[in-house]
């Protein structure tokens, strides 16, 4: 696996397509590794015409991992968030855009469209926010503005997210806890088979495994402010799609990223949930093309929530 060197890190990658095609960059969620992305989702990309840009987050995969900065406890992180006291994250969201935006220097990319999931979907709105003239158009997936007061994951998914593997030298119980999360928040209506899941926990898995690194990243999303002022200078194209059976991170979550952004189009999909099922592909896969190239008009449904 190719690495460069950005932002002061080693950081991983991979390319597919032709290079003369157009860039888009694919940042994935928390803990999820460049080779989480799912091949037939990259391969859809490429027939569309993209240059297909992944790279490992630091702290996961091949990239640099910040272990001299310990293991933070997510729940005391998430405690103290909660109180408004303060926390000392080993790294922030910006700084992971900060990577994204060197992985399109270090690749030669003036410009790219960005789409980014979850935790992706996050250090996409800042790369575009703050460096506008290096994104094409940005699609924020499953994600959130970061707004307080915005309804989080559930106690149960919430204790799936923080459970431990029984065993955590046993490669089969950490395979186990992986699964069951992935089967806590995936898309109730579109389920990926148990096999298949255990299959891509174990490849993850073989390829890197860093607790430590997961909770380091998830401090920095704990940590960050909200991202308000930040998305209301977003001046690219913007697609907004969320599962309206997401239990990790809600609707309400992307409801309020589309009404952030100038010009943003939500896109709801009925029955899905934390993950990108293979049953929906074919449409995910439309939406990102549409919003790239230019095709998909604004949505101008008013909104209102409390405390706007």
């Amino acid at each position: 696996m190719p690495t460069l060197t950005a932002n002061g890190i080693r950081i991983a990658f991979d390319t597919s397509g032709d290079a003369k095609s157009t860039p888009l960059l694919l940042i994935h969620g928390l803990g999820m590794q460049l080779t989480s992305w799912p091949d037939e989702f990259v391969d859809g990309l490429v027939e569309l015409g993209f240059y297909v840009i992944r790279f490992d987050h630091r702290d996961c995969g091949l990239s640099t991992k910040f272990d001299r900065a310990g293991k933070p406890n997510p729940v005391l992180g998430w405690l103290k968030s909660r109180l408004k006291l303060p926390l000392k994250p080993a790294y922030r969201l910006d700084d992971m855009a900060e990577d994204a935006l060197g992985v399109l220097s270090s690749l030669g990319v003036a410009r790219a469209h960005v789409v980014g999931v979850s935790m992706g979907g996050m250090v996409g709105q800042i790369l575009a926010a703050r460096y506008p003239q290096r994104v094409l158009s940005l699609t924020s997936i499953m994600s959130s503005s970061g707004r307080r007061g915005l309804p989080g994951p559930s106690p149960a998914i919430r204790q799936a997210l923080l459970r431990r593997p029984a065993n955590p030298d046993d490669v089969e119980s950490i395979i186990d806890t992986a699964v069951a999360l992935q089967q806590a928040i995936g898309s109730p209506a579109y389920p990926t088979p148990e096999k298949q899941l255990r299959r891509r926990a174990a490849r993850s898995l073989r390829r890197c495994y860093s607790p430590a690194g997961v909770a380091r990243q998830m401090l920095a999303i704990t940590s960050a402010p909200e991202r308000g002022e930040l998305l209301r200078a977003i001046p690219v194209p913007t697609l907004v799609i969320h599962g309206a059976a997401d239990p990790l991170v809600p609707l309400a979550c992307g409801e309020d990223t589309a009404a952030q952004i100038p010009g943003a189009r939500l896109e709801v999909i009925q029955g899905m949930g934390h993950d990108l099922p293979s049953q929906l592909n074919e449409r995910m896969l439309a939406l990102i093309d549409a919003n790239a190239r230019g095709k998909m008009a604004p949505d101008s449904t008013p909104r209102l929530y409390v405390g706007q």
